[in-house]
């Protein structure tokens, strides 16, 4: 998330917080899709991690984008920690360990989604590469140990970093050293939003499978696909994973308010400046837990829309849906990742068959799979079919959904070609993971240092 909410209005009951998320609702026709993806930066000469500071580290990156697009920085505690559109229409951010992270702005198309894409690479690549900077596209990053990797100078990331290890092993790594791909996704109503927040619930580890490219831990293969999904099982569990209640016929967007008040917090802001709240509840803060303690001691609708913002479940509700199962990978994944989920559920038919085909698939068994896909990914079995064939009867009905979305570019085609490289996976019966590991073992040498070049930006 590039910047932190600021709204002061006032919060007196639970509906107002339910009525929060239900504002998010929109007839089809202004439904739009917005990407984010997030890349490793590193040194060409050694494949290095880059810091913050420095004549060539990431705040001179920021620096560069800032003149050459214009936009207004984000500043913390006096540091530069992202850019945003002057309009709020898409954002620069860093993730913990100098992940650069564009948040694409809402768009109608694939194309337009896949055209930004290309003009963010192209605009970060001409700051970067006279610094000898370029970016890699993986879920996990394969060399650096923790120890290595930079820390950016951001504020609720030093909350984080000192609350992570008490409520779980993996959450410094997932911090510092994952990278996704995610598309955010508009809902018409409470109906609307159940719908696809089940379908996609329960299919977020097919994605897993399909986009797993983080093999490699500390230059060696680490025993899984998606190093960064097996990360979040030992995380913070509080706060992600598969909800259950997601899983009723009478889910809506008072029960993802009763979860989340539940949720521990991470911070308050008050005039730019982060307070630590970890140790109460939303609902607690809500009760007076933090007069005296912060000022304005009383929570408003910033602070509900901030701790959303710190909810991870694998698909996360605020007034969109966030997809959030997928590694990060090369400049063809992240136009596929928009293009599978905006298939799956932006087309009435193809929802309806992705809803059919995932009916009565339940909470435990779904949690099954969700543990198996990051060693297993294709191979994972779930009711005596592989992911594989999963993905591949998934992958049809989003080649559906696009097709009848008849969304044309200049040239004529509509956005189902987006799906090929998906489709190139499920055709092969393996992923990105599996060829780099096959890589490794053979024409790499056993080295990692070839990553840096073939799954570069």
């Amino acid at each position: 998330m590039a910047r932190d909410t600021t709204d002061e209005t006032s919060i007196s009951s639970a509906d107002e917080l339910v009525a929060y998320l239900a504002a998010g609702s929109k007839p089809a026709e202004q439904w739009r899709i917005g990407t984010e993806h997030e890349k490793f930066p590193f040194y060409t000469a050694d494949n290095s991690p880059v810091p913050y500071e420095g004549p060539c580290g990431i705040r001179a990156i920021l620096d560069g984008m800032k003149v050459k697009l214009g936009w207004d920085p984000i500043i913390d505690e006096g540091n530069i920690i992202g850019l945003v559109e002057p309009t709020g229409q898409g954002a620069i951010s860093l993730e913990p360990g100098g992940q650069f992270e564009l948040s694409g702005a809402p768009l109608s198309t694939i194309h337009q989604t896949c055209r930004e894409v290309n003009a963010h690479l192209s605009q970060v690549r001409q700051i970067a590469d006279p610094l000898g900077i370029r970016f890699l596209g993986t879920g996990g990053s394969p060399k650096w140990t923790l120890a290595e990797t930079p820390v950016m100078p951001k504020s609720r990331y030093k909350i984080m970093t000192n609350y992570m290890p008490k409520v779980g092993h993996e959450g410094l790594d997932m911090m510092y050293r994952t990278c996704t791909i995610q598309v955010n996704l508009d809902f018409a109503s409470e109906t609307d939003m159940r719908r696809k927040m089940q379908v996609s619930m329960k299919l977020q580890s097919i994605a897993t499978a399909l986009f797993a490219s983080s093999p490699f831990t500390e230059s060696k293969p680490n025993g899984l696909q998606s190093w960064r999904s097996n990360i979040w099982r030992d995380t913070d569990n509080q706060r992600s994973g598969i909800l259950p209640f997601v899983f009723s016929s009478h889910f809506g967007f008072a029960d993802y308010v009763e979860w989340a008040l539940d949720v521990p917090m991470y911070f308050v802001l008050r005039e730019g400046h982060y307070y630590d709240a970890t140790h109460v509840t939303f609902r607690q803060f809500m009760n007076g837990a933090l007069r005296g303690e912060v000022p304005d001691g009383m929570p408003n609708m910033g602070d509900w829309a901030n701790h959303l913002s710190t909810l991870f479940p694998e698909v996360r509700l605020k007034r969109f849906l966030e997809m959030r199962g997928a590694d990060g990978g090369p400049w063809r994944r992240i136009c596929a990742l928009p293009a599978y989920w905006v298939g799956l559920l932006y087309d009435t038919e193809a929802l309806d068959a992705a809803e059919e085909l995932t009916r009565d698939w339940q909470y435990e068994e779904v949690q099954e799979l969700r543990d198996a896909v990051p060693a297993q990914a294709l191979s994972a079995v779930f009711r005596n079919r592989t992911v594989r064939d999963i993905a591949r009867e998934t992958l049809e009905i989003s080649h559906l959904g696009l097709k009848n979305r008849k969304r044309l570019n200049s040239e004529g085609f509509d956005e189902t070609h987006y799906l090929a490289p998906l489709e190139e996976i499920v055709a092969r019966g393996t992923t990105d993971a599996e060829k780099m590991l096959s890589q490794y073992h053979s024409v790499w040498g056993s080295s990692i240092e070839p990553i840096f070049l073939e799954y570069a930006y």
